[in-house]
């Protein structure tokens, strides 16, 4: 069974280091990787600040993260990664489930995701809506989905 709680003060490079498994994990090659470095690192401001969610299986390993920034009535899914040998298992569920309650205890009305390609159609299982393409935070002149989750509207409590 997944358990999710708040990331730990320290915590910073081991979930950067399994966000890079996670992004690597589609095939995408050194350049790409380079490019993307910076967005996939993990701060310990974040950490500090309550945003940063942790996935861990049974034995208590970590087996993925997400990232939750507060921006007025919105909330930005900044991040959602799980370690490759788990994905499928139930920890992407999780993660999107407390990433909703932690949007909401931030006073948030809707939360946007801009989402890697190979995450689409798990973002469409859990309901969030495509709105439009939008440029990606780390690739100069690449595009990637925009969607938008109803806080207000979805049945997670």
């Amino acid at each position: 069974m997944v358990q999710v709680r708040s990331a730990k003060p320290g915590e910073s490079q081991s979930l950067t280091a399994l966000c890079v498994r996670s992004k690597a994990h589609w095939g995408y090659d050194a350049t790409f990787m380079k490019l993307s470095a910076a967005a996939l690192a993990v701060g310990e401001d974040d950490i500090a600040a309550g945003r940063v969610l942790v996935a861990a299986d049974d034995a208590g390993r970590v087996i993925g993260m997400a990232c939750v920034l507060p921006e007025g009535e919105t909330s930005d899914l900044d991040a959602l990664f799980i370690d490759p040998p788990a994905i499928g298992s139930g920890a992407g569920r999780a993660l999107f489930d407390a990433a909703i309650s932690l949007a909401r205890r931030q006073g948030a009305r809707r939360m946007t995701i801009l989402a890697d390609p190979n995450a689409v159609a798990f973002y469409e299982r859990m309901g969030a809506r495509y709105l439009r393409d939008a440029p990606s935070d780390a690739i100069p002149g690449r595009t990637l989905p925009f969607y938008e989750y109803d806080l207000q509207s979805g049945t997670v409590s």
